[in-house]
């Protein structure tokens, strides 16, 4: 039997985050797919293992509890994996990181798909996404990140931070080299720790199989086909 059970969309998309974390810590997980989903999302509140509105949600079938929204799922599983450091003071700048990926990804799709990118909103958008750069950037600076060594809050072994930066980062540049490019000159340190993330054997593995699975859809839809139209993919 698996560790989790996990209820996100077929894309490489919020729901990566967990699954790269679940990987990382040689977890087991399931996917009932997105028929399923849409099942349960239209069925009763009261029938729903934990409140949502919609995925990622997850659920760990050894301490029979579910939990929804991405920051808390990440949380939790920090907590009951022991990826998430022990000061009061990293553990907070581990949540900030996690809830900057998580705007990153709204901000890369206009809020899930409010509006559609056009050459003009996305040359707008340039700086503000250098900006989110530069703030993983410093904040690896600020914790000893070096080219070849270290991790984006310091520690000697990678936590939820670095996780999931990694994640956000190369699943991005992967799918959209102009982002990659940019990221390359603006954020050259995180640039670096991505890449050695990214290429550990469990993450590495999963990246492999989110192609084989996925193809290379990001985030889905409309809002992905207006993405890929102002980026020239």
């Amino acid at each position: 039997m698996s560790d989790y059970e996990l209820y996100y969309w077929s894309v490489p998309f919020r729901g990566q985050f967990v699954r790269a974390v679940l990987a990382y810590a040689d977890k087991s997980w399931t996917e009932g797919g997105d028929a399923a989903i849409s099942k349960l999302m239209e069925g009763p509140v009261k029938d729903l293992p934990i409140p949502f509105m919609g995925p990622p949600m997850l659920i760990d079938k050894k301490a029979d509890f579910a939990i929804a929204q991405t920051p808390a799922i990440l949380l939790y599983l920090g907590e009951t994996l022991n990826l998430i450091p022990a000061t009061p003071a990293l553990r907070a700048l581990t949540m900030k990181i996690v809830n900057d990926a998580n705007d990153v990804i709204d901000d890369i799709t206009l809020d899930g798909g409010r509006e559609m990118w056009t050459e003009k909103t996305w040359r707008n958008f340039v700086p503000r996404l250098k900006k989110w750069m530069s703030f993983w950037e410093e904040t690896g600076r600020r914790h000893g990140l070096k080219e070849n060594a270290g991790f984006l809050l310091g520690g000697q072994t990678p936590g939820i931070a670095d996780i999931v930066t990694a994640t956000l980062w190369s699943t991005m540049t992967e799918r959209f080299s102009e982002i990659e490019t940019m990221f390359n000159e603006t954020a050259p340190l995180t640039t670096s720790l991505t890449r050695r993330i990214a290429n550990l054997p469990p993450l590495a593995k999963l990246a492999t199989k989110a192609r084989r699975n996925y193809g290379d859809s990001y985030c889905g839809g409309q809002i992905e086909a207006s993405l890929r139209k102002v980026l020239n993919t």
